[in-house]
């Protein structure tokens, strides 16, 4: 508990006054908590993570006016601060002001497209402006009902931001006559989020209420225009980040390779590159594309320069730097230049016959097509990859992934098939994480097959996983479907 005295100021250090918040946060102790996270504040003010806790414990005690101050000043410094912005449409949505919440949620998924948790706030809010009010364009939306069931208070995971840009009107119709795609192909890449675009299309054409700003001074036609961008484009609804351990594995792989051929020279190329790599990842990884895009650029136009002689494995090395570009550019948005770098990855690899680096694009690959909808293809470059899977952990991603895709394009049985096969590899590496989210893939498919006894089994174990893991968000949302199932059930 706070012991601030007024002559000798708080007695104990940040780190433990966040963790006396945490604990007594998550004993539903909530007055008691933010007077723990207040005193951790006196001792750094500006601490983003300090201010979400406390944010998160007001909105428990429906103070959502501070509770949205709060996750706004934890966006001061840092506008991509995942936290704050899941935060900030967490409090926005409480109060009902839902078209902004949908803005925060959609800003987020853009960001970090493979959290679950912006994704459940888009479809919640969508659900939420279905039962509440008409058609936006002439009902003004309005602080109604009852929103006790989509509270949720429960952090999510780290993430690596992506820059943001806010387009103008005359960019965005100039975008939107270049589209060739029809009607009927945008509902099916958008899916379930298509009745959002249509959504935040009316709230464009009402002009009242598109001049209007945001507390924070920004203005509200620049956040609808950019979700509708981002729409347009069609980033995926589930993780298709290349895991952390892909590119730590790469590395290694490569480091592991190199060493034996390194020359003993001043100016070693060897430990050149292998600095450069490390670099130009940890700019994708801090959320700077560009920077990472910039440097990749320049060491591949000096790897161009040297001599076979000098670098043995030199076309592995621009394998391994068109891979880091097409990353780069995938984070961009720009699929096209990203897919043609990482099929010169698979080229190079096929040329050296190198299996993990043709593993590694055929990765990258299937990630871009899952990106721009063409889930067909997805599957089908990584159905290449499955022979060249090393691990357990890359083998329950990517046949979640490929599952993905087949629940997308309506092919149930083998959504199924691949969700089990996912859920046996994170069984054998006893992964909580991917159990949940693959016990959830063979739920929805065998709904979808109509086995709702099967179905009700897979939600109620990926519920267990989500308990465990403290994932509150991904629980209301199992509990939700979970209910419709067991109704199917007894039916």
């Amino acid at each position: 508990m706070s012991d601030i005295e007024a002559d000798q100021g708080p007695k104990s250090t940040f780190p433990t006054y966040m963790a006396e918040g945490y604990q007594l946060y998550h004993e539903g102790l909530y007055k008691k908590a933010i007077e723990s996270y207040s005193t951790a504040l006196t001792l750094q003010p500006d601490d983003k993570n300090c201010l979400v806790a406390r944010s998160k414990c007001y909105l428990k005690m429906g103070d959502t006016e501070n509770a949205l101050r709060d996750a706004e000043a934890s966006l001061k410094e840092d506008k991509s601060f995942f936290k704050g912005l899941y935060q900030k449409a967490e409090a926005l949505f409480t109060m009902g002001d839902f078209e902004f919440a949908l803005v925060f949620y959609h800003r987020g998924h853009k960001l970090r497209p493979e959290l679950q948790e912006f994704r459940l706030g888009i479809q919640k809010v969508q659900e939420a402006i279905e039962n509440s009010v008409g058609s936006p364009s002439s009902v003004k939306l309005e602080n109604k009902g009852d929103l006790s069931f989509f509270n949720k208070g429960e952090e999510v995971r780290n993430w690596r931001p992506v820059s943001v840009i806010h387009p103008l009107m005359g960019e965005l119709k100039q975008q939107n006559q270049k589209t060739t795609r029809s009607e009927r192909t945008t509902k099916q890449l958008l899916g379930e989020l298509y009745s959002d675009k249509e959504y935040l299309e009316k709230l464009l054409k009402d002009e009242d209420l598109v001049k209007g700003k945001m507390r924070g001074g920004e203005k509200l036609q620049d956040l609808i225009i950019n979700c509708i961008t981002y729409l347009d484009t069609r980033t995926e609804l589930w993780r298709q980040q290349k895991p952390i351990y892909a590119r730590e594995r790469d590395r290694k792989i490569m480091q592991q390779k190199w060493n034996k051929t390194r020359q003993s020279s001043i100016s070693d190329p060897t430990r050149f590159v292998l600095k450069s790599l490390e670099e130009i990842d940890a700019a994708l990884t801090a959320g700077n594309p560009d920077g990472s895009l910039k440097k990749a650029k320049e060491v591949m136009k000096t790897v161009e320069g040297w001599s076979e002689e000098l670098v043995p494995n030199k076309k592995e090395v621009l394998g391994n730097l068109h891979s880091c570009i097409g990353n780069a550019l995938i984070d961009l948005g720009e699929m096209d230049k990203a897919r043609d770098h990482h099929q010169k990855d698979l080229e190079l690899a096929a040329q050296c016959k190198l299996p993990d680096a043709k593993s590694r694009a055929l990765d990258n690959i299937g990630r871009v097509y899952a990106r721009i909808g063409k889930f067909e293809q997805a599957t089908e470059i990584w159905e290449e990859k499955i022979p060249l899977v090393r691990c357990g952990l890359e083998k329950t991603w990517l046949f979640h992934e490929i599952g993905r895709c087949y629940l997308e394009l309506e092919r149930h049985t083998e959504a199924r098939d691949y969700g089990c096969g996912s859920l046996d590899a994170a069984d054998e590496i006893g992964d909580e994480k991917w159990q949940l989210n693959a016990s959830v893939l063979v739920a929805q498919s065998e709904m979808k097959l109509g086995k709702f006894n099967s179905s009700v089994t897979h939600f109620e174990r990926a519920l267990d996983h989500a308990k465990v893991l403290r994932d509150n968000s991904a629980k209301d949302a199992i509990q939700k479907a979970l209910h419709v199932a067991r109704q199917h059930s007894t039916q």
